[in-house]
């Protein structure tokens, strides 16, 4: 992804952080919450992955259809007609 714009330097801190100057975030859509994959080839060339995740934890996932249309109730435990569980007293 080379660019005829100069190169842009950012300085490491002594806890080990480095701001992304906010040209590069705009231009690559970096926002708070992305993670970045690190990779480091064996003659040393560092290239970075940007992981998206702005968008929650399971976004990735697929419903799974658990029968019916939804709008039933469930009693999981299936003590619903056990005196023990009931609320009356």
């Amino acid at each position: 992804m080379a660019t005829d714009a100069a190169p842009e330097e950012t300085t490491v801190s002594d806890r080990g952080m480095v701001t992304i100057p906010a040209s590069l975030r705009r231009r690559l859509d970096i926002e708070a919450g992305d993670k970045f994959r690190w990779d480091v080839d064996d003659d040393g060339t560092l290239s970075i992955e940007i992981v998206k995740q702005r968008y929650g934890a399971f976004d990735d996932f697929e419903p799974v259809s658990m029968g019916g249309d939804g709008s039933e109730t469930h009693d999981l435990g299936g003590h619903e007609d056990d005196p023990v569980f009931s609320e009356r007293s």
